[in-house]
């Protein structure tokens, strides 16, 4: 939403970074105010300027609808042209251009692993939601990250202490792991379907640096910093490098960096994670590219 009156303002261009760092698909935008604007070349302008700042953040910004309207004309029940009729198109738009998103059931299965337990003469089980997929019992899958992968086949899926045929995106589940050690497997690795995900080391990251007042930092960091990366469900350090040109990072920046973590994670591109500094949080980001 962008007011006519104003144009685009410090925090639209934070609304769209953040957008694009959370890997948001698509915009709509709703130019506002249009009542406190005459002149209509004035509004072409606007509208230029907001196309041309969402371009800059890589959305399409030459093909993003923009319906113009006032959302106090809706509220006060005059103008229905700018007004009520202006926000029944943009619920309108929003319907027709922003995708459905893809269930997260029809993903590949993956589970984060929140903790291991060893149950004697069944062997050994792994808990946590499940966070995309379906898992059946019988299924072969992959333990990824910190270690090398291994696979094994679940034998069994246990919710609320029922025993199930499977668990799906959302259930809190247990899995039961044929001829898999309680010594094998930790906290911090998943449970995926095999070749669906591999672990890494290092990647490029957008990041979030939060305030003093957001509980954050209070000093910048610099090259070399040396925090954790907090990815579903642990923390692994992971050392930082500032692009060319970059000096040092303030509290309340938004940073592009590359990062190498000591131990691999199972990771894809969009995957968020917390920086935190002795289980403080410091910093948001998500992963942009992965390296290697």
């Amino acid at each position: 939403v962008v007011s006519a009156a104003d144009g685009p303002m410090p925090q639209t261009r934070e609304h769209i970074l953040l957008a694009r760092q959370v890997g948001v698909p698509a915009l709509v935008v709703f130019l506002n105010k249009v009542d406190m604007v005459d002149d209509p070349e004035l509004l072409e302008l606007v509208e230029l300027e907001v196309r041309e700042l969402l371009s800059s953040y890589q959305f399409p910004g030459d093909d993003i609808p923009i319906t113009k309207g006032s959302a106090l004309c809706a509220l006060e029940d005059r103008q229905p042209e700018i007004g009520r009729d202006a926000v029944l198109a943009l619920m309108k738009t929003v319907d027709e251009y922003i995708p459905q998103p893809e269930r997260p059931k029809d993903r590949p299965f993956l589970m984060p692993i929140e903790d291991v337990f060893s149950i004697s003469g069944r062997g050994t089980v792994v808990t946590g939601r499940v966070e995309r997929g379906i898992v059946k019992v019988g299924d072969e899958v992959e333990i990824v990250g910190l270690k090398a992968t291994v696979k094994t086949t679940v034998t069994g899926v246990e919710m609320f202490r029922k025993l199930l045929d499977s668990g799906e995106a959302g259930d809190n589940i247990g899995a039961l792991l044929r001829g898999t050690k309680r010594e094998d497997v930790e906290r911090g690795q998943v449970l995926a379907k095999p070749g669906s995900i591999t672990p890494h080391t290092k990647f490029k990251a957008e990041a979030y640096i939060l305030t003093k007042e957001e509980g954050g930092r209070h000093t910048p960091f610099f090259t070399n910093y040396r925090p954790q990366f907090y990815f579903r469900t642990t923390d692994v350090t992971g050392m930082v490098s500032l692009p060319e040109g970059v000096e040092m990072v303030m509290p309340g920046d938004n940073v592009a960096m590359d990062v190498a973590l000591i131990a691999p994670i199972a990771m894809d591109e969009g995957l968020r994670f917390a920086i935190r500094e002795g289980g403080r949080t410091v910093g948001a980001g998500v992963v942009a590219k992965i390296v290697e």
